[in-house]
C-alpha cells in the first residue's frame, strides 16, 4: 500500500526498509524509537490531507511529529506524518504577526521577528517546535509578564479527521480554536499557526549561578523573594547536575549548581534593582544576568539543542514557603545523591493566571508554580528515576496543586493523571470538539 500512498502525495513516503525512514521518525529523545508502517514526510497541507484520507480509508491511526520534542511512547503502527519540512516562517510587520509552518522551531521565529524589533512569546528552548508547544499552552521565560504562549495565537490552519482543511480562529470554528489553545492533541493536524508578536528588542535577563555549598541559601532566598515579586519579572530556580562531558563549559562541567533564571522586559537599571536581593543571597559563582537582546532569549535557560536521552516529569504547586524549600532540599540539596539532571521550580501567576477573551483550554492557570524534573541516564529511567520522583512528590504533598499543565507532565502515570491537566468541564468540551473534527478517531489524543 505504500506505493498507493506515495502516488497520492507530492512528498517522500518511507517504509522501514528505506534509508530515509529512521532519520524522518527520529525525535529529540533518543530513547524513543518509532517504527510505524508508513512515514509521510509532508511538504504541504495537501500532503497532510491526502495522508489522513489514506489512513481513514485503510482504518489506520495517525500520528504527527514536528520538531520531535513531544514523544513519550514509541509509535509502532499506522501512518506517521512528519511535518519538519513544513518549516516556513513569515513576518507581517504591519499586523505584528508571524505565520509559522507546522514543522518550524521557535529559533527561526525569534530570529525573523527580531529583524523588526519584535518578539514572539516563545518557550524557554527555542529549539522546540512552535505548533506542538502552543497546542499545550506554553510556559516560557516571559510567562509572568506576558502570559501563556498560546494566548498569542490568532489562528490555525487544520486538517480534520476527514482530510478537510479548515481555519480555526475567533471568527471561524471558535470551538476548535478554543480547544487548540491548550487542549494538545486529537483534533486534527495543524499545518500553520498565526502568532501575535510583541514590541520587544531588549530585556534584562539571564541567570545567576550558586555553588553547591550555597544551594540552600540561594534557594531559600529565591523562595522568599517570590513572595513579593514584581508581576513583570519571570524567574525560576533549578538545581543542575552538569555531567563531566567535554561539551559542557569548563566552569560548569561536573558541578552541581543552583541557577536562578531571570527575565524582566524593562530597563537594565530597574532590572538590576529587582534582581539585587537574589544577587545578595549568597556568593555568586557565575553572574550571567544583564542586558540581553530578545533574539538571544534562549540563553536564559540554555537548554540543550542536540538530541539526547531524556526522562521528564512535573507537578504544579499552590504556593511555596521555607518548609517547601526544606522538603525539596532533602532531594536535591548539597551533598544529596540524586538521579536527577535537573529539578526546576518556575514561578507562575500574574499574567499566566489570566485567560484570553473567549477562553482557552489551557490547564493549570490556577497554580502558582510548576516543578519540572529531568533525567538523562537511560539505565535509571525504568526504576530509579520514577522512584526518586515519586518520593519527592510525596514529600511535596502539602504544596501540590490539583491542577496540571500538559507540557510539563512527561509521560502520564495513568489516565487519571493525564486528565488532571484539565477540569471536568474542560475535558467534556474537549471530547465534544474531538468528536466533531475527528469523528473516526484517527488521531491520538494522549502522550
Amino acid at each position: 500500500m505504500s506505493q498507493t500512498l506515495a502516488s497520492r502525495v507530492s512528498c517522500p513516503v518511507f517504509n522501514s526498509q528505506d534509508a530515509g525512514y529512521a532519520p524522518e521518525v527520529a525525535g529529540f529523545n533518543v530513547t524513543i524509537v518509532h517504527t510505524p508502517e508508513y512515514v509521510v514526510a509532508a511538504q504541504s497541507a495537501s500532503d497532510v490531507a491526502e495522508a489522513v484520507r489514506f489512513a481513514h480509508e485503510n482504518k489506520l491511526r495517525v500520528t504527527v511529529q514536528g520538531a520531535g520534542h513531544g514523544s513519550y511512547v514509541p509509535v509502532t503502527s499506522g501512518v506517521f506524518i512528519s511535518t519538519r519540512r513544513m518549516n516556513q516562517v513569515s513576518i507581517d510587520v504591519a499586523s505584528r504577526t508571524a505565520t509559522v509552518g507546522a514543522g518550524a522551531r521557535w529559533d527561526v521565529v525569534v530570529e525573523e521577528a527580531a529583524k523588526h524589533g519584535l518578539s514572539p512569546i516563545a518557550g524557554s528552548s527555542t529549539n522546540v517546535g512552535v505548533v506542538g508547544y502552543v497546542l499545550g499552552g506554553g510556559i516560557g521565560p516571559l510567562v509572568r509578564s506576558h502570559g501563556i504562549s498560546s494566548d498569542y495565537v490568532s489562528g490555525f490552519t487544520v486538517i480534520t479527521g476527514e482530510g478537510e482543511r479548515v481555519e480555526a480562529s475567533a471568527e471561524h470554528n471558535p470551538d476548535l480554536f478554543w480547544a487548540l489553545r491548550g487542549g494538545k492533541g486529537g483534533f486534527g493536524i495543524v499545518t500553520e499557526v498565526r502568532l501575535r508578536l510583541v514590541d520587544l528588542a531588549m530585556l534584562y535577563g539571564g541567570a545567576l549561578f550558586f555553588a553547591e555549598e550555597h544551594i540552600d541559601a540561594g534557594l531559600r532566598a529565591w523562595v522568599k523573594w517570590t513572595e513579593g515579586a514584581d508581576a513583570r519579572v519571570s524567574t525560576s530556580a533549578a538545581v543542575m547536575r552538569f555531567p563531566p562531558f567535554d561539551f559542557i563549559p569548563p566552569p560548569l562541567r561536573g558541578r552541581t549548581l543552583l541557577t536562578v533564571r531571570f527575565a524582566f522586559p524593562g530597563s537594565s537599571e530597574e532590572g538590576a534593582r529587582l534582581a539585587a536581593p537574589l544577587r545578595a543571597a549568597a556568593p555568586v559563582y557565575m553572574d550571567m544576568l544583564g542586558d540581553l537582546p530578545a533574539s538571544q532569549i534562549a540563553r536564559i535557560h540554555s537548554d540543550p539543542t542536540d538530541p539526547m536521552p531524556t526522562w521528564t516529569a512535573g507537578v504544579m504547586l499552590t504556593h511555596v514557603d521555607q518548609d517547601f524549600a526544606s522538603a525539596l532540599l532533602r532531594h536535591v540539596g548539597a551533598g544529596v545523591q540524586s538521579p536527577f539532571l535537573m529539578v526546576e521550580v518556575r514561578h507562575l501567576g500574574a499574567a499566566a493566571s489570566r485567560d484570553v477573551a473567549g477562553g482557552s483550554a489551557v490547564g493549570g492557570r490556577g497554580a502558582n508554580f510548576v516543578v519540572g524534573v529531568v533525567g538523562a541516564i537511560p539505565p535509571l529511567f525504568q526504576t530509579a528515576m520514577p522512584a526518586a520522583e515519586e518520593a519527592m512528590r510525596a514529600d511535596l504533598k502539602s504544596w501540590l496543586s490539583p491542577e496540571m499543565t500538559i507540557n510539563f507532565m512527561g509521560k502520564p502515570r495513568s489516565a487519571e493523571h493525564y486528565e488532571s491537566c484539565w477540569s471536568a468541564d474542560t475535558r467534556t468540551k474537549l471530547a465534544e470538539v474531538r468528536r466533531k473534527f475527528d469523528p473516526h478517531g484517527l488521531f491520538a489524543n494522549t502522550k
